[in-house]
């Protein structure tokens, strides 16, 4: 054949080329009706979690200890126990030995509690006044509305003798009182921004069943979820997708056994340093840093405010020693029981920690804190795996390394 007789074919050739590269380029009706609906899907997904967004917390604290769990069911499963019953066990024998001790400390808490709560108003009024007292100082540009709180008060209290001068004692009492009141109302204020997820006590019970039942079932049989999950995913990408979940399963189960450990032992050795100050209600203190030890970064700090407040009932000094005892137990978490129980694994960074668990805090509350880090390590170990290693190239891990090791946060 000539290449005369070529030449009309390849300009065909090119010419069809050209007229299927015009229509891909262009959007068919079915492009824009799957593009519609995938927007629409995205939409009512987004508006059914803000709506929903306290049962899929609640969901995600459920496979948080049915990750726990099911480790636990794994060790048992070499006795050939059943992992239905095995994981009943546990939950059941975890429950149980937290009503045993809570029933064995239920009356010194439930008598410090009522201290606590009796006196911890009167603890921050002369915080307020030691701080109106020393206003001239860095402390006082520091708190200087709570000073001039506490001054203001301190006022309205001296001049209703002035006032009244036969009923004197009276109205002492009775200026005392509004302080009280007042700073009732402003812990009461508080307390609705950290706790409103608490304000009812069916939702509290129904959460806790929902996270027990579903440890319970992911623990049984996490193959049926998993291999549910990786259906969701193209067949030549769900080699990959199993390994980011379990690098995630591992991570989770890492953190949550780690954080439960310094629970306990933040909560023993902070009641211990309060008994050796003298502070009052110390073990109901000691039990109220040991479950805010769950929230890292902003847990502490909540947990020490009332501890400082209550040592100034004694004096300034106690305060101090206080603030200092909460200081160096944290760094010994920090820096000596955090790393030992990690043997090193995933970093967050400080910085976008607390981002992280303020935007959450501030867009979904208190349980949003609770399980902002979590979530965060999880993402963070997607992002390294998925896109740092598989798309940009860059090898986040050494070789023969567990990408799983655990989140040091």
């Amino acid at each position: 054949m000539s290449e005369a007789d070529e030449q009309p074919v390849t300009d065909s050739a090119i010419a069809r080329r050209g007229r299927v590269r015009r229509r891909r380029t262009g959007w068919r009706n079915a492009d824009v009706l799957r593009t519609a609906a995938l927007v629409i899907a995205m939409y009512v997904l987004v508006r059914l979690f803000w709506f929903a967004n306290m049962l899929f917390f609640t969901a995600f604290l459920g496979l948080l200890f049915g990750l726990a769990v099911s480790s636990g069911v794994d060790g048992l499963a070499r006795w050939r126990i059943p992992r239905g019953v095995s994981a009943a066990l546990i939950v059941v024998g975890f429950l149980g030995i937290l009503s045993a001790f809570g029933a064995w400390i239920a009356p010194t808490i439930h008598q410090q509690g009522i201290e606590l709560q009796r006196r911890l108003p009167d603890a921050i009024d002369r915080a307020g006044s030691w701080v109106d007292a020393h206003r001239g100082g860095v402390i006082g540009m520091v708190f200087g509305g709570l000073a001039t709180e506490a001054r203001t008060d301190s006022a309205a209290t001296n001049a209703a003798p002035a006032a009244a001068p036969t009923a004197g004692a009276a109205d002492s009492t009775q200026a005392a009182a509004m302080v009280r009141q007042r700073i009732n109302a402003q812990l009461g204020g508080l307390s609705r921004y950290l706790f409103p997820f608490i304000s009812s006590t069916i939702e509290v019970v129904a959460g806790i069943l929902i996270i027990i039942f579903l440890s319970i079932y992911i623990a049984v049989d996490p193959g049926t979820y998993r291999t549910g999950i990786m259906h969701l995913f193209p067949r030549r990408r769900r080699a990959r997708a199993g390994e980011v979940l379990s690098a995630i399963a591992q991570v989770l189960r890492r953190w949550l056994v780690t954080q439960l450990i310094a629970m306990a032992v933040i909560g023993v050795v902070t009641t211990i340093v309060l008994l050796v100050l003298r502070v009052q209600a110390a073990f109901a203190l000691g039990l109220l840093s040991g479950l805010f030890e769950f929230i890292p970064t902003f847990g502490p700090i909540i947990s020490a405010l009332p501890a400082v407040a209550m040592g100034f009932l004694d004096s300034p000094e106690k305060a101090a020693y206080v603030a200092l005892a909460y200081m160096l137990v944290q760094f010994m978490e920090n820096h000596l029981l955090i790393p030992l129980l990690m043997k090193g694994g995933i970093d967050l960074p400080p910085v976008l920690t607390i981002l992280s668990q303020a935007l959450m805090a501030l867009v979904f509350g208190f349980i949003g804190l609770m399980v902002a880090v979590p979530i965060l390590a999880a993402t963070m170990v997607a992002v390294k795996m998925l896109y740092v290693e598989d798309i940009v190239g860059d090898p986040q891990l050494g070789a023969g390394e567990n990408p799983a090791r655990g989140v040091e946060a």
